[in-house]
């Protein structure tokens, strides 16, 4: 059965300047109408960092992360301050290698999960050095 698609945009456009609908919904586009664009930008810092001492931008370098929607030159932006909780997407150091994969806790085992079927599930020794460096929270990427 064929996914039902609703009648509106799931698009939002954000701070868009001029005239609104009934219901708020924005009809024109950022910068159509002059002098009034600049006091409307979008500040990417202001959308996408929560906490700006905890967080660090991360060049992804691999792609063992391609099922999360992760590619090899994204830009990651990165908390720390963040809780690392099973199931989020981490920034690991194990054994002084910095690796970027899916938490997976148990009570007795952590295992780092990559989202591609060319690299295999790490096992966390519990001897191993071995730390979250922090949570993954946006990866950015061009079209």
């Amino acid at each position: 059965m064929p996914p039902e698609y609703p009648n509106r945009s799931s698009l939002q456009l954000l701070d868009a300047p001029g005239d609104e609908t009934e219901n708020g919904e924005a009809i024109t586009f950022p910068g159509n109408e002059a002098g009034n664009h600049a006091k409307n930008n979008i500040d990417l810092n202001d959308q996408l960092v929560r906490n700006k001492s905890s967080t660090f931008f991360f060049r992804m370098n691999s792609d063992a992360m391609t099922g999360a929607g992760i590619f090899s030159g994204d830009t990651l932006i990165v908390d720390r301050s963040i809780t690392h909780v099973n199931g989020k997407v981490v920034i690991a150091i194990l054994n002084g290698e910095l690796l970027v994969r899916r938490l997976e806790k148990t009570i007795n085992h952590i295992r780092l999960l990559p989202e591609t079927n060319n690299l295999a599930v790490i096992e966390v020794d519990p001897y191993a050095e071995f730390a979250v460096w922090g949570v993954v929270t946006y990866s950015i990427h061009s079209v």
